[in-house]
Formats: structure tokens, C-alpha cells, sequence
């Protein structure tokens, strides 16, 4: 594993801070190292107390107040390299999106690991080239034979950090996997505990849960393993160097070849020559899961992402149209050849059984993926070659799943027009069957939902966002898209959603997708994906 991975320093201005900061904190602090060191070997040796015990202290409080000064802007540099990281990781899922679990982990807690890299690791590498380097100048001008002990002896501990560091890097993209594996998995196993309750599968799904935990505790217990072993050996060596040099020195003042006050700085000076590269040992692994988290946040930032295409605002379309377009997913056929006409202010029903490209045709209206063959138009040019942040402005879109935010209802309310007003949210709320909702609730449009909404029902977040939709057509939308919609809702609330619905397409271009055919009276047209690849008559 590299010490310092060349993206960080490149893609990130925080770092490159950091480290100029670093530089100039690890120059400062080995020369007050090397003062300190000299002034209490002249002051011992001298036995002038006087000044120097003044001066001392004052280097001491010097050293201190720098340690104290880096640590807190390495933290800060650490909490901003973890902000940049994680703005551009998800402006990077936003045009591409990937796994959700494997997100969220990178996201959360992988670049929390980058803490201890950032803010301990940086900092004691610099000083693990700057400090040997000057004791050994400094050594060597007044000890030859301490500073060749001392310079032979200092590369044994970065050879062995790099054996160590070749055998770990393995072992934690290993257990980085493992917990990417975990937290996907969790994740899935979390959305789907209904389903699983229902087939009485939730048993197996807590084994699997609990096999993958146990699979990423083995890997993270062997690697401490290895963490402890490899410190054990470092301060060994370490301890057995600065005894080395101990002994000749004692050797050599004891025989009269040595003076007290060169015998004093090279033994003063000789632990600090080792302990950067101790610190170094003990943080090496500790950082390591942070580089892990690091590189795969690159691996995810330097896939290609489709390039967005720019342009002027998109016109109410006349017409839509599908032609020849097929899609699969995978191996397996959704779409096949389908040709469909959406004229400007009708509305489409579309039925079909599961799995039959229902909500793949709103996929693609909606710019979530392209056709795999043939073309959708508006208005005669490929949907292609239109603006998708554009295109999506005319578009009010209400999913069979709506997601809602812990946040006000109000604001889960304006999502897609964040600049609308409480006048505006309340009549679009009205208009969707909200009212006796928000009478219902202790703070009315203030009330905080909870995670996904969970203060409401079912039939109560389909009418929130019926009133997302109802807030975009008020904006001037034009096209209204409809994913089940009464899907999970007993007859009575169906009833009432489905009268919103009738007020919200009025006048619109819509595309209802359906298996309940009660919203046939609804539609101008209506498409079987089961029975034909075209329009079929209207009911």
C-alpha cells in the first residue's frame, strides 16, 4: 500500500493544503527537537542552570503548543477532505447511480476512517523524513561512529513497515469488501423485512445477516492481528537500535573517546531519530482501512458517467412518440419493438402483468435509462439529444413508492420546487386530499414525518406525492407520469386517490401505468403490453 495515494493530492485542495501546513509545522518542530536536545546536553555537561532551565521549559511549551496547534488543523483538514469527498461522490451517484448499499458505506463510514490518515498519519510522515534526517546531520557533525549506527539501523524499520504494509493491504481491501457486502445486504434485507415477513423468510435472511457479520469479524480480527505483531516487532527494533548506540557510546565515554557533552546529544537525540518511524509503525494500520475507503471512493469517481447534455428549456411537447424502441434487462426482454404514440393532452393507460415493461416505459420517459433499440421522440428530435435536467422540468412524476424525507411535510411537499410558497403548498395539498391530514397532525405542515414518512399511511404518502405532482403542474408541467398509484391501498382510499388523479391529468399529457382496470373510464387510450406492442382502441 502506498503511504500517500497521488488522487488524494491531485483531486483534492484540502490535502494539498494540509500537507504544505504539515511541512511547515514537522520543520518548525525538529528544530525545536534539536535545540532542546543540544541546550540540555550543554546545560547537564555545563551545570549552568541559570538560563538554560528557562529556555528549556520554553522550548517544551513550544513543542507543546505546536503538537497542540497541529492536531487541531489536521482534525479540520481531515473533516474537510471528508466533506469534498463525499460533495463529489454524490454529485458523481446522482449522474450515476450504483449500488446503494456500497454508497452509503463509502459515504459514511469509509471516509470516517480517512480520519486517522488525515489527521495522525500525514503529519507523522512528514516528521518520519524530516526528524531522522536532521539528527543524522546533526549527529554525524558530532559523532561519525553514532551517526553510521544510527543511519544503518534507521531503514530496517520503513523495510520492515513495507513487508508488513504488502501483506495487509490484501487482507483490508479483504475486509473492506466484506463490509461493503455487509451493509448492501443489510440494507436490502431492511427494505424488504415486509416481504420476508409475509413468505416467513425472515429467519433465513437474519443467518445470511448473521454469516456475512461473522465473515467481516474474522477478517477484521485478523488483521489487528497482524496490527499488534507487527507493532510488537517495530518497537523492538526501535528499542534495540537506540540500546545499540547506547552501548557504544557508554563504551567509548567510559574509555575516554568520547566527551560528556557530545555523549549526552547523541543519546538525547537518538530515541527521537526512531520515534517518527515508531509512531509512523503504530499509525500504519490504523489509516490503512481509511486508504482502503479512499481508493474505492476514486474507483466509484473515475467510472465514466454519461455526459450530460446541455441545452436551451424544452417546449411543451404536441407529441410523443416510441419507435421500434425494445429494452431489455440483462438477458431478459421487456420491451420489444414498441411503438406508441402520446399525443399532447391525452391520457394513456397502460396494463400488462408484472414484469411486462410497465414501469421500464416510464424508465424511459423519464431519462433513467436509454432504449437498447429504436428511438423516443418529442416533437420529431430524439429525447436523446435534449437536455435531461430540462426534459425532467416538464415531467410531475408520482412513483408507486414515493419516497418521503424526515422532514416537514411542507418541505417533502416541495420537493422539485423548493422556492414555492406555504400558500402554494397548501392549495396543491388541498387539491390532493391532504387537508384533513395536515388538521390531523400537531404541527400541520410543520409536522415532521419521520424516516420515509413513517407518521402516515400508505394511502396518506401516495397523496403526498399526489401533491408533489399537483405542485409541478401548477408550475407549468405538462406531463404527468403515474407508477400504480392505488397499488397497497384498500378500495375506499383507492376511490379517493383515484378522484385526485382525474383533477390532476386534466389537461395534461399522461401515462397511467395499471393493473386495476377500474382506471380505464380515466384514459383516452389504452396499451396492453401483453396483447400487442401497440396502441390499442380506446374503452
Amino acid at each position: 500500500m502506498r503511504p500517500l495515494d497521488p488522487r488524494l493530492v491531485r483531486g483534492v485542495a484540502a490535502v494539498r493544503v494540509h500537507l504544505a501546513v504539515v511541512v511547515v509545522l514537522g520543520m518548525a518542530t525538529t528544530g525545536l527537537i534539536l535545540a532542546q536536545a543540544w541546550l540540555l546536553a550543554r546545560t547537564i555537561a555545563t551545570a549552568e542552570l541559570a538560563v538554560s532551565v528557562a529556555a528549556l521549559a520554553a522550548f517544551a511549551v513550544a513543542r507543546a503548543a505546536l503538537a497542540y496547534g497541529g492536531e487541531t488543523l489536521a482534525l479540520r483538514s481531515a473533516a474537510t477532505v471528508k466533506s469534498a469527498l463525499r460533495r463529489r461522490l454524490v454529485r458523481h451517484v446522482v449522474d450515476d447511480p450504483h449500488c446503494a448499499g456500497e454508497v452509503v458505506t463509502l459515504a459514511t463510514r469509509g471516509l470516517d476512517a480517512l480520519d486517522d490518515y488525515v489527521a495522525r498519519f500525514l503529519p507523522q510522515l512528514v516528521l518520519a523524513v524530516l526528524v531522522p534526517a536532521a539528527v543524522l546531520v546533526v549527529v554525524a557533525r558530532a559523532d561519525w561512529i553514532s551517526a553510521l549506527v544510527i543511519g544503518l539501523t534507521l531503514p530496517l524499520i520503513p523495510l520492515f513497515m513495507a513487508l508488513v504494509g504488502w501483506h495487509t493491504e490484501a487482507r483490508t481491501q479483504r475486509q473492506w469488501r466484506l463490509l461493503e457486502r455487509l451493509a448492501g445486504h443489510f440494507l436490502d434485507v431492511v427494505e424488504g423485512l415486509p416481504t420476508l415477513a409475509l413468505f416467513r423468510r425472515s429467519r433465513a435472511a437474519a443467518a445470511q445477516i448473521r454469516a456475512a457479520t461473522d465473515a467481516h469479524r474474522d477478517a477484521t480480527l485478523g488483521t489487528l492481528r497482524i496490527a499488534f505483531l507487527s507493532a510488537f516487532v517495530l518497537e523492538l527494533l526501535a528499542t534495540l537500535a537506540v540500546a545499540l548506540v547506547a552501548v557504544e557510546v557508554g563504551l567509548r565515554l567510559l574509555y575516554g573517546h568520547l566527551d560528556l557533552e557530545t555523549a549526552l546529544l547523541v543519546l538525547i537525540l537518538a530515541p527521537e531519530a526512531y520515534l517518527p518511524l515508531r509512531e509512523v509503525g503504530a499509525r500504519f494500520h490504523a489509516s490503512t482501512e481509511g486508504v482502503a475507503a479512499a481508493a474505492r471512493v476514486f474507483e466509484v469517481l473515475e467510472r465514466p458517467v454519461p455526459a450530460e447534455v446541455t441545452g436551451p428549456p424544452v417546449p411543451a411537447p404536441r407529441v410523443v412518440r416510441f419507435e421500434g424502441v425494445s429494452l431489455s434487462h440483462g438477458a431478459v426482454p421487456v420491451l420489444l419493438g414498441l411503438d406508441l404514440t402520446l399525443a399532447a393532452g391525452t391520457t394513456t393507460l397502460v396494463t400488462g402483468r408484472s414484469g411486462a415493461g410497465k414501469s421500464s416505459l416510464l424508465a424511459l420517459l423519464l431519462r433513467f435509462t436509454p432504449p437498447d433499440a429504436g428511438r423516443v421522440t418529442v416533437d420529431g428530435r430524439d429525447l436523446a439529444e435534449l437536455s435531461t435536467r430540462e426534459w425532467r422540468r416538464l415531467v410531475a412524476w408520482v412513483p408507486q413508492r414515493p419516497h418521503l424525507f424526515d422532514a416537514s411535510l411542507a418541505d417533502n411537499i416541495r420537493l422539485g420546487s423548493p422556492d414555492a410558497s406555504r400558500a402554494e403548498v397548501a392549495r396543491t395539498a388541498e387539491r390532493a386530499g391532504l387537508a384533513d391530514v395536515v388538521a390531523g397532525l400537531p404541527a400541520g405542515y410543520d409536522t415532521r414525518l419521520g424516516e420515509r414518512g413513517t407518521r402516515l399511511s400508505s394511502g396518506q404518502r401516495q397523496r403526498v406525492a399526489l401533491a408533489r405532482a399537483f405542485l409541478r403542474r401548477a408550475r407549468g408541467a405538462p406531463i404527468v407520469l403515474l407508477d400504480e398509484p392505488t397499488a397497497h391501498l384498500d378500495p375506499a382510499t383507492a376511490d379517493g386517490v383515484r378522484a385526485a388523479v382525474a383533477d390532476l391529468v386534466r389537461g395534461a399529457t399522461a401515462v397511467v401505468v395499471a393493473h386495476d382496470a377500474g382506471w380505464a373510464d380515466l384514459a383516452d387510450r389504452v396499451l396492453d403490453l401483453d396483447a400487442t406492442a401497440t396502441v390499442g382502441a380506446a374503452r
